[in-house]
């Protein structure tokens, strides 16, 4: 398979923008696999000069954030927030609401704020993975659109990134599960550390290791 090059991963953008669409955001979220922490999603929405002629570096390096390094990821965060004419936001899920409403609804539910966030109202959105049941927007559901349109690569990075510094914040506040690590996901470290510890706040009840521990330790 030959690489995709820029112009590949802004076909999308550029489809839109034919199409008369002026303000298109690229949505992606981090973390729903986890067993513990938040769901985060991102919505970016590049400047329209960039989906004509091509993003200036870095922002041609843009990619599924699970596809860069986390030193690559973090400045290309940085790079995002600071740049003139992009609008984007996050919006965070607690695993608390996970549990109320399950990971499918809260990441629903995360995408839609995020898109609600940004200061003009999209006139389309660009969804990574499957449609998105009452988004509130015009949507284009991309089935690994994190690694196929930048906007969405964008949309990833922001909300990798926003995630695992959150995670890093909860391994000083709640010691021993080792989120520093693992980010909440379910490694042997951090199931280890649930049935030594038990759940602390920000675990997620509704999901089953999490839930079985919780039995074995009442038994």
């Amino acid at each position: 398979m030959t690489a995709r090059t820029t112009a590949d991963r802004l076909k999308f953008e550029r489809e839109a923008l034919a199409e008369q669409c002026r303000c298109i955001a690229g949505v992606d979220e981090a973390g729903r696999g986890p067993l513990a922490g938040p769901v985060v999603a991102g919505a970016v929405v590049l400047p329209q000069a960039w989906i004509r002629d091509g993003p200036p570096a870095p922002f041609d390096q843009l990619n599924d954030s699970k596809q860069l390094s986390e030193k690559k990821r973090e400045l290309l965060f940085d790079a995002l927030t600071k740049a003139d004419g992009l609008l984007f936001s996050v919006a965070i899920i607690s695993s608390l609401e996970i549990d109320r409403l399950n990971i499918l609804r809260a990441t629903h539910a995360g995408m839609r704020q995020a898109l609600q966030g940004l200061k003009r109202k999209p006139d389309l959105a660009l969804i990574d993975g499957l449609p998105v049941v009452d988004l509130g927007y015009p949507q284009k559901a991309i089935v690994k659109g994190d690694a196929l349109s930048l906007s969405i690569g964008a949309a990833s990075i922001l909300a990798k990134v926003t995630r695992d510094r959150l995670m890093l914040d909860y391994a000083k506040e709640f010691p021993g599960y080792g989120f520093e690590a693992h980010k909440g996901y379910g490694t042997p470290l951090h199931l280890a550390a649930l049935r030594k510890l038990g759940p602390c706040v920000i675990h997620r009840r509704s999901f089953a290791p999490v839930t079985q521990t919780e039995l074995n330790l009442l038994g």
